[in-house]
């Protein structure tokens, strides 16, 4: 995606680009495709947006793509607690003034009001805090906010989750007002909002996208890039060229051992149910005390997710295939309907670990190099890996080349 923003940016200005992707297909780890077990398109991962996230809709609007998302009017998000039986939506007010607080009901249950106020600690976190080390942890706020808020933010668990990361990620949705936190549902899937709309418009402005090159090996001087060494053939870049590098924090430790980049990662595990939820179902389901963390309605499947999955990676699928359908039925209220066909989807390193101690290794988009500026969700955007911070990165880098700007 940050190399995607970069190219859809960039090439609104005439700027002449070619798009290299390692991969047979664009958007990386956002991207949909055809899952031959369950027969069905499916999303590699469940991606929810915002309609605070500023970077996203505008890369959104750039591609005409802001149409195939559809949300409520208003910020809603279904709870259940598991152990409890209990249900509850968290419906912040639109405004930037919380006087949904000040009613009963529109508290979470179990939750009284000066316990909200806990959050105001994490606009103070300096860079070494971790989330538990400003809200407490045995508390029924934490686990029924703080606690899956933090997960599914930092995809890091919030005993070693930065702090400064979680309260940036609220000042941009929370701190703006509920109207900032209103959930926005893809219609189809992450490929036909995020990724084909883009390449329609790259086509539309002449930009080459060539897949299958994979990059081998940078050549560089003190101050620029020269050859790009791909594994089917070398490209020189000219004096009045310039390169986005938007590749994986690995792949760029690789190309360029002089830089620091995120070293540690952390899992996701995706589960996709060919059924269908009830009707009238919400879009998705927060779960307290499950093992998935979020239960997604899609078009014809039903995919839950659990963040900070690493303890799940070596346990066998069709182990875990019982667990997340048992809190899918929980979520939507189907009893104890049959297990349908499923597919698990395990990402390793799908984020880098978002810890005050990766965070201090995420360097800037702008190195020595004149004519290279990086772009992804690992780099030092303020944010965590998430699809606003990728798309933000590419727009910075975009900026910088159109710019000239060697100083940010």
């Amino acid at each position: 995606m940050a190399g995607l923003a970069a190219a859809v940016r960039l090439s609104a200005t005439g700027i002449g680009i070619t798009l290299h992707e390692a991969a047979p297909h664009a958007g990386g780890r956002c991207r949909s495709y055809l899952d031959t077990t369950l027969g069905t398109r499916i999303d590699n991962g469940n991606h929810l947006l915002v309609a605070g996230n500023k970077s996203a809709m505008a890369y959104l609007d750039a591609i005409g793509a802001r149409g195939t998302l559809t949300g409520e009017t208003e910020a809603r998000y279904a709870f259940l607690d598991v152990l409890s039986g209990e249900r509850w939506n968290f419906r912040p007010n639109a405004g930037r003034v919380p006087w949904w607080l000040l009613l009963p009901s529109r508290r979470i249950p179990g939750v009284r009001l000066m316990d909200y106020f806990q959050g105001a600690r994490l606009m103070r976190a300096s860079e070494g805090e971790h989330v538990t080390d400003l809200l407490l942890s045995g508390t029924t706020i934490y686990r029924r906010l703080w606690q899956p808020l933090a997960t599914a933010a930092l995809n890091t668990e919030p005993e070693h989750g930065s702090a400064q990361l979680l309260a940036r990620v609220l000042a941009e949705t929370f701190g703006a007002g509920g109207a900032a936190c209103r959930p926005l549902v893809l219609r189809e899937g992450l490929s036909e909002s995020l990724v084909d709309p883009a390449l329609a418009i790259l086509a539309k402005r002449g930009v080459s996208v060539r897949f299958g090159r994979l990059l081998r090996a940078i050549d560089r001087s003190s101050h620029r890039i020269d050859i790009l060494h791909f594994e089917d053939g070398d490209e020189a870049i000219g004096a009045d060229q310039a390169v986005v590098l938007a590749v994986p924090p690995p792949m760029a430790s690789r190309l360029l051992p002089e830089i620091s980049v995120p070293d540690e990662f952390r899992a996701i595990l995706n589960a996709h149910f060919l059924a269908a939820a009830p009707d009238a179902s919400p879009p998705f389901v927060g779960l307290i005390g499950g093992t998935a963390e979020w239960v997604f309605r899609k078009r014809e499947v039903l995919s839950v997710t659990v963040s900070a999955a690493d303890r799940f990676m070596e346990t066998p699928a069709a182990e875990m295939a019982p667990l997340l359908w048992r809190d899918v039925c929980a979520a939507y209220g189907m009893g104890d309907a049959s297990m349908p066909r499923w597919q698990i989807v395990k990402e390793r390193r799908a984020t880098f670990a978002a810890t005050p101690e990766q965070q201090r290794k995420r360097p800037p988009a702008r190195l020595r190099w004149s004519n290279l500026v990086l772009a992804g969700d690992w780099i030092d955007t303020g944010l965590p890996a998430t699809i606003e911070g990728a798309i933000r990165s590419g727009f910075v880098a975009a900026e910088l080349l159109s710019t000239g700007d060697a100083s940010n």
